[in-house]
């Protein structure tokens, strides 16, 4: 069995005490680099956080959060301990706009090991479609196949017939970018009599289901796809087992339930929160606004580390009833002050068009009036709407993530 190196199918305990091992100085670091962290970690015992529990403790700061402080205080809100310089090669834009460091260091977004577990070597050449402009995905592939012993060809986004051109005349082992692209890609050579030289392809960007990862293999290309994002680099990846994600190596993962930081069970859908051990961008709790679940055991190609099922989703579910926006922190707000909820969601419609709110509740001994008659006065209190109670048996309501179901209708 081929790792990328042999952290991978250590065991999971002794995973697991090295990743809290690290944890101390990266709080202690981002804290004493960072005007953002010293605020919000100011009255914390770097020392202490060593654990799982005590990190959840910390306070999340959410991607829409991210983006205001960066408003506030241009280019990085303060998170990143880098400035202009030798030490940061590159800022990108993404959409809001938000700004993102790049780092010197080789391999910074860490996405090497997914292109690895993907089939790239040493020696490969490989074909770049994403962009290499204003966002980072360019960089984050050529940076990965580089680290690996790739040749890149940066081909960027468009030009379709030129692409086919190159790829013609150069021959390329790998694809990467999205799958959209490389089946218009594939359809368009098919037009011009052009024979694809790809054998693998990594993907990423947009939603890969298993009937195109088929249509790909059908063509003689494996295709595997990762989870990454600008701020964070690599999160988890695809191996040949093709069964969930493979947490990365080098960060601590959470599931939290949508609006605040609490942990959920394992299995449970929830929030993707990640701490990441980048010296350079330190970003601790970060809250992607993507929901996944952890899936049980270990993965069957050897690598031992978490596993998590993708991409399930976004988890801002904030939305405006009767011109007053509720969001996820007010239900969790609801459901901590009555324990005898064990789980809820607020539904919303609109009958007649007239918007009207329901918590509906699962709770030890399946509730009382009086129960319902006190948790709609907390409702009422936290939200400043009206809204009404049901309960519902234990396990009813789906494990999807969804804390605010927006169910309304205009027709």
């Amino acid at each position: 069995m081929n790792f990328y190196d042999a952290r991978e199918n250590r065991d999971p305990e002794s995973r697991e005490r090295d990743l809290m091992a690290r944890l101390p100085a990266q709080i202690a670091h981002a804290r004493a680099s960072t005007t953002a962290f010293a605020r919000l970690l100011a009255d914390v015992d770097a020392d202490a956080v060593a654990s799982r529990g005590a990190l959840a403790a910390l306070p999340v700061t959410r991607k829409s959060e991210l983006l205001e402080m960066q408003k506030a205080a241009r280019p990085f809100g303060g998170f990143a301990a880098v400035g202009w310089g030798a030490a940061c090669r590159r800022v990108f834009a993404s959409p809001g706009p938000l700004y993102e460091p790049e780092g010197a260091h080789p391999d910074y977004y860490r996405l090497a090991r997914a292109l690895f577990a993907a089939g790239f070597r040493a020696g490969d050449l490989v074909h770049n479609t994403f962009s290499y402009h204003f966002t980072p995905a360019g960089s984050m592939m050529e940076t990965a196949a580089h680290a690996i012993g790739c040749t890149v060809f940066p081909a960027g986004i468009g030009q379709t017939e030129q692409q086919l051109a190159a790829i013609a005349d150069l021959q390329p082992d790998a694809y990467v970018g999205t799958p959209s692209f490389l089946r218009i890609l594939l359809d368009k050579a098919d037009e011009f009599g052009v024979k694809p030289s790809f054998t693998k392809a990594f993907v990423s960007g947009e939603a890969f289901p298993p009937s195109l990862r088929d249509v790909f293999a059908a063509r003689g290309i494996q295709a595997f796809q990762a989870y990454a994002t600008a701020d964070i680099g690599l999160i988890a990846y695809e191996t040949e087992a093709r069964e969930g994600l493979v947490v990365d190596e080098d960060v601590v993962l959470e599931i939290v339930r949508p609006g605040t930081g609490d942990p959920v069970a394992p299995g449970e859908v929830g929030e993707v929160v990640v701490t990441t051990f980048n010296p350079d961008y330190p970003l601790v709790r970060f809250g992607t606004g993507d929901l996944s679940a952890l899936l049980p055991g270990t993965s069957p190609c050897g690598r031992t580390n978490l596993r998590i099922k993708g991409w399930m989703g976004r988890a801002d579910q904030t939305t405006k009833v009767k011109g007053m926006f509720v969001h996820p922190g007010q239900i969790a707000q609801v459901v901590r002050r009555h324990p005898e909820i064990t789980r809820a969601r607020l539904v919303v419609d609109n009958p007649g068009l007239n918007d009207r709110m329901t918590l509906m509740c699962e709770a030890a001994g399946g509730g009382s009036e009086a129960l319902a008659a006190a948790i709609a006065a907390s409702l009422r209190e936290l939200t400043k709407l009206r809204g009404e109670v049901a309960f519902l048996p234990g396990g009813a309501l789906a494990n999807d993530g969804k804390v605010i179901d927006d169910v309304r209708t205009y027709a």
